[in-house]
């Protein structure tokens, strides 16, 4: 097994990727060529340090929040390819069949495992029982085009902090790795917040930790460029979380400065994709977090990209 450990994102995303690079074999499933190493285990420290800023990976920060909102919402709506059309080609009839929110919030129709693991922990604080499966094999074996890349996290309070732990049998370093984390990082804040402990560590063990020769070159041009700002805090009460959510989405006032951001970032993206450049470019400019500077960012990179593609 390999380990690292790093205190942001930012540390961990570039480590991995030069492993990657250097060590990586060549194998070649599904008939994608790629570069891959095997058991590797990451260690984030600070968890709130989740959100990758890079001039040579530039990242949708709408989509970012977005992805997290849809999946903390037990969402599989069609509402996400607003915020990145490529999933699309995952889809079946108009559906991604892997989504992480319908088996976290509503598994076989009924339970809501986020508010099992609340539960289990606050009547028995050194469980071991507390953990969201994602991988369901009666589903995951019907051959549709999404298959769930994460297997399920576990949650542990030791020493009043709360400790969290992904299982991935895949991961792509250069396109997934970013937002995985970020939408888990999120989650695992939240958590301590329901159960009133403090941020512990956070593991994310791949069994697959890979990147596509398509993005090699990219992905040798990282260097040390990246950073990860900390992230102000999400923690909001379980209890009217679901409606929380619901107005984050519309872009109603939630009454909590991070989230009503995370709603105007999904606003702004919005009005960017319908034409509304100018007035999408002003709200992120007022968002006071380190998200509307990287939306600001994923603007300018969009510019460079349409420029390429016209000239």
């Amino acid at each position: 097994m390999m380990s690292y450990t790093g205190e942001s994102v930012a540390e961990l995303f570039t480590t991995v990727v030069a492993t990657v690079l250097k060590d990586g074999h060549r194998v070649s499933p599904r008939g994608m060529p790629t570069r891959e190493v095997l058991d590797v285990n990451l260690r984030l420290t600070r968890p709130r340090a989740r959100l990758l800023t890079s001039s040579a990976r530039v990242l949708n920060p709408a989509f970012a929040v977005a992805e997290t909102v849809w999946h903390l919402a037990g969402s599989d709506e069609p509402w996400i390819f607003d915020y990145n059309g490529r999933l699309r080609q995952f889809a079946d009839e108009g559906v991604l069949r892997g989504a992480y929110g319908p088996r976290m919030r509503r598994w076989g129709g009924r339970v809501d495992q986020l508010a099992a693991v609340v539960d289990q922990l606050r009547a028995d604080p050194d469980s071991r029982r507390a953990l969201i499966q994602l991988y369901d094999p009666a589903r995951d074996t019907a051959g549709h085009r999404d298959v769930p890349c994460t297997l399920g996290f576990r949650f542990h309070i030791r020493r009043h902090r709360l400790h969290m732990s992904t299982t991935m049998r895949g991961q792509d370093a250069w396109i997934g790795l970013p937002y995985d984390l970020f939408f888990t990082t999120v989650l695992h804040e939240l958590m301590a917040g329901w159960l009133n402990v403090e941020l512990g560590d956070y593991h994310h063990h791949i069994d697959s930790l890979h990147l596509y020769e398509h993005d090699l070159d990219r992905a040798a041009a990282v260097g040390t460029s990246a950073t990860s700002p900390e992230m102000p805090s999400l923690i909001t009460p379980w209890a009217g979380f679901d409606v929380l959510l619901a107005r984050t989405r519309a872009g109603d006032p939630t009454g909590h400065p991070m989230w009503d951001a995370v709603g105007e970032m999904m606003r702004s993206y919005r009005l960017w994709k319908c034409g509304e450049h100018v007035l999408a470019e002003n709200l992120a400019t007022r968002i006071r977090s380190p998200l509307g500077l990287a939306l600001l960012d994923w603007y300018e990179e969009l510019r460079a990209r349409t420029s390429v593609a016209s000239g």
